[in-house]
């Protein structure tokens, strides 16, 4: 799995099975389903054939990313390899996956890399979503209980007491957050996910309160650092560095989300709504989406998060389609509120 190669742009590259395509095909698959495109879908039936030989090999976090995908293709179709191969990962996960001493997981990517003992926030829109989404398909308790365990494990380790921001990561080996940096998509990946995660497993197993409390405290913290135009910058707390899409994106969908499954108010709609038209003007003529910042590990120092490049990539896109596609969502149910 780790030498699997790439074809040219790797950012923009759907033919590999990684979590940048991965969130390209979330992202297709919650439009689709939305809007009722079958087109779509059927793209997707065709991109998970045409790729299922890249996904055999060595598991890691970052691969998982399209499994996300299996629970609502094996409801579309009954087609019984989706529902196998999901619950293959979904035991490696629960019974092989490497973890911190804390219990949780340890975040492992494709490439010839190793981040002993280390947690990133990625890990929850990687792999613990495709957990929820199983266990929402098969009423498993058991996935449902580590789903929520893993996001508040996530919440506990990375949440900042002070500001309620979230790091991007822990090293659970030196008891520290590396540069403790507040990167704003690492924010975005919990923030978009929670919502769903809560939604699937709450009618299954109980949701601890802490849990429903640090994400509060997380979205609030969240608000307080809005840029002005109604993008966040690419670390939370410094505004003199710049701003950033992809994470905007995710904020706001998740935002978006949040309100419709009832875990906020409806006044973050109006932080929302805010970061759409910021992101609007971004969206060129072709759909290239501006503004999204390069892959992005645990970087060395809080400066070097300002250092990464911007380009077209698929979770760029993706993140601003789910946005799109939320926003819709929101106003159609906002319509049969009206009549």
């Amino acid at each position: 799995m780790r030498s699997e190669q790439h074809k040219g742009n790797w950012a923009m590259d759907m033919e590999h099975w990684d979590w940048v395509p991965g969130v390209g095909a979330i992202s297709l698959l919650e439009y689709g389903t939305a809007a009722g495109a079958e087109k779509v879908t059927g793209y997707l039936l065709l991109w998970v054939k045409r790729n299922q030989a890249k996904a055999e090999g060595a598991l890691v976090i970052n691969s998982l990313a399209p499994y996300a995908l299996f629970p609502e293709l094996y409801r579309l179709t009954g087609d019984p390899w989706f529902l196998s191969k999901a619950q293959d990962v979904a035991g490696w996960i629960l019974g092989s996956a490497p973890r911190t001493r804390e219990g949780a997981l340890e975040h492992t990517v494709t490439e010839a890399a190793e981040f002993p003992e280390q947690m990133w926030a990625d890990t929850v829109y990687m792999a613990v979503l495709f957990l929820a989404r199983l266990a929402g398909l098969s009423g498993d308790r058991r996935l449902a209980e580590a789903a929520l365990h893993e996001t508040l494990l996530h919440l506990r380790l990375l949440q900042d007491p002070e500001t309620g921001l979230l790091f991007h990561g822990w090293n659970s080996r030196a008891g520290d957050h590396m540069s403790a940096a507040r990167w704003a998509r690492a924010n975005a990946w919990v923030v978009l996910s929670v919502p769903e995660i809560v939604a699937l497993t709450g009618r299954i197993a109980a949701v601890p309160e802490e849990l429903y409390s640090r994400y509060r405290k997380l979205v609030s913290a969240l608000r307080l650092v809005q840029g002005a135009g109604g993008l966040w910058h690419t670390v939370l707390d410094r505004p003199d560095y710049y701003l950033e899409t992809s994470a905007s994106a995710g904020i706001a969908c998740g935002f978006f989300k949040a309100v419709r499954v009832g875990l906020l108010e409806d006044s973050f709609l109006g932080s929302a709504v805010k970061a759409l038209e910021g992101i609007l003007p971004l969206i060129r003529a072709d759909g290239e989406v501006e503004g999204v910042s390069g892959g992005t590990p645990v970087m060395p120092s809080v400066e070097a998060y300002n250092a990464v490049q911007r380009y077209p990539a698929l979770y760029g896109q993706g993140l601003v389609m789910q946005l799109l596609t939320e926003a819709m969502t929101q106003q159609q149910l906002d319509s049969i509120d009206s009549i």
